[in-house]
């Protein structure tokens, strides 16, 4: 998306403008943040830890790991 001004505060589009920018930066935050959960999940895979709950240890249910491949804890320890 292509920004016409960079003054916001007297451009009549300039609450448009700083809305869409605020949603842009939640929505490239979010997908980081999915991007390192990935790297993460791939390192446990070549740990041989995937599947592995962090906080007990016991293993992850596959219907967990199928719905939410980056999960780190069991249910009974998820936040």
């Amino acid at each position: 998306m292509e920004l016409s001004s960079t003054d916001d505060e007297h451009d009549p589009e300039g609450q448009t403008t700083a809305v869409d920018r605020s949603r842009t930066e939640a929505l490239l935050s979010g997908a980081e943040r999915h991007l390192e959960d990935l790297d993460a999940a791939e390192q446990r895979l070549k740990e041989g830890t995937y599947g592995v709950c962090e906080v007990c240890g016991c293993e992850i249910p596959r219907a967990r790991l199928a719905v939410r491949p980056t999960a780190r804890t069991c249910v009974d320890h998820a936040a």
